[in-house]
């Protein structure tokens, strides 16, 4: 499907669905292998994000970048498929409000339709309110796994997060390691 979303990602391009779109350096759509059965879904792109068009690719990215590694995965594979909720920079990175989501999940729907991904990995307390349950605590539910339509769910901690507070780190590694046995079981790690 590399060309379905290629094709989506013009479509995104001209979005105008919020004021975000008007404010954008770059579209930020996403990044990794478009038959990755691994999904990481961010709130938003940052602005180093919004300055090179690429999700995480600021010290949080180098973050999230050093965590796949312990697991044996890189964005350059072609395992996962790195993006975010919204596609544009919300201003001084703030978080993505309502309606600007609203506006930008049909993206991502379209993107999870494409990939038709086994596990979305959700970075984050926004993304996993907003894709697994408005309740979500991510400091009481990390690595916690929930299948819902055949895929299945497991929210984190946000790399920035992390960065902020450094005692939710091996906390993270094992959301991390969690989801490498999860791979094990759905025979995801050679291939699958």
């Amino acid at each position: 499907m590399p060309d379905a979303m290629a094709l989506l990602h013009a479509q995104c391009s001209s979005c105008q669905n919020c004021p975000l779109g008007k404010t954008r350096t770059n579209l930020v759509f996403g990044v990794g292998s478009p038959t990755a059965k691994i999904l990481f879904v961010g709130e938003g792109p940052g602005e180093q994000e919004d300055l090179q068009g690429e999700p995480f690719v600021g010290k949080s990215g180098q973050l999230l970048d050093k965590y796949l590694s312990l697991i044996d995965l890189d964005r350059s594979g072609s395992k996962i498929y790195i993006a975010n909720i919204v596609k544009c920079r919300p201003p001084h990175n703030r978080d993505p409000q309502l309606e600007e989501s609203e506006a930008c999940m049909p993206w991502l729907r379209k993107q999870v339709r494409i990939l038709r991904p086994r596990i979305i990995v959700c970075l984050g307390r926004i993304a996993a309110q907003r894709l697994m349950d408005p309740d979500f605590r991510v400091t009481r539910e990390h690595g916690q796994f929930r299948e819902k339509g055949g895929i299945w769910f497991m929210g984190t901690f946000h790399p920035a997060a992390l960065l902020r507070n450094a005692a939710q780190k091996k906390d993270a590694l094992a959301d991390f390691q969690a989801l490498r046995d999860k791979m094990a079981q759905l025979n995801l790690l050679d291939g699958g």
